[in-house]
């Protein structure tokens, strides 16, 4: 009697997983899917780095110290993110439009230093497109794209301030919350492997 109650016990929990998963809300899913396309995007840029680098003809070179502050910004900008995701979740509007700004704010200043940053390359001659030296190329390709997906995460972000400005119950829009806190930690979680891929393989 108490193995088929362990076995049934078991059964329920089997089925509650299994249920949960295929009750994932749509756009939870989509995000997801999104996201693991980014990420098999990144990962062969860094794959095509590494066999380019193996082959010669690579001049090493120093990142910018502007990249080290845009990674202190991001990690600062998550933190917001996720505190702002928290008070969605008590329902207070006020704070998490105060922390939705911080970190909007924050993103914004990321891009700024990696501008300033492709600026110190310049001073350094490392240009896009040189064909004496392609490190360069890879430095822009890589950062430029991961900054372009920022700044679609800088408009979801706007897209969740001026709902929390609409709505009342700011519960009623936790899902939408969810993935853009989800989406920028992603995107930070991205730039910090970036920026030590890069200062590792120079």
């Amino acid at each position: 009697m108490e193995k088929e109650r362990e076995n049934m016990e078991e059964q329920l929990k089997i089925t509650r997983e299994s249920k949960g998963i295929l009750n994932m809300h749509p756009q939870k899913f989509a995000m997801w899917l999104f996201m693991l396309t980014v990420l098999m995007i990144f990962a062969a840029y860094t794959s095509a780095y590494i066999v380019r680098k193996g082959q010669g003809s690579w001049i090493p070179f120093d990142l910018p110290v502007t990249f080290l502050y845009s990674t202190g910004i991001i990690v600062l900008s998550s933190i917001f993110m996720q505190i702002g995701y928290f008070e969605a979740k008590k329902n207070n509007k006020g704070k998490v439009i105060l922390f939705t700004v911080l970190t909007l704010l924050s993103g914004i200043a990321f891009l700024v230093m990696q501008f300033k940053g492709y600026g110190r390359l310049v001073d350094m001659n490392l240009y896009f497109s040189d064909p004496n030296n392609v490190s360069g190329s890879f430095i822009y390709v890589i950062t430029g794209v991961h900054a372009a997906h920022l700044i679609s995460a800088l408009v979801f972000l706007i897209i969740v301030l001026i709902t929390a400005f609409k709505v009342e119950n700011i519960k009623d829009k936790l899902v939408r919350m969810e993935i853009c806190t989800t989406y920028w930690h992603f995107l930070g979680g991205l730039w910090i492997y970036l920026y030590l891929f890069l200062q590792l393989n120079q």
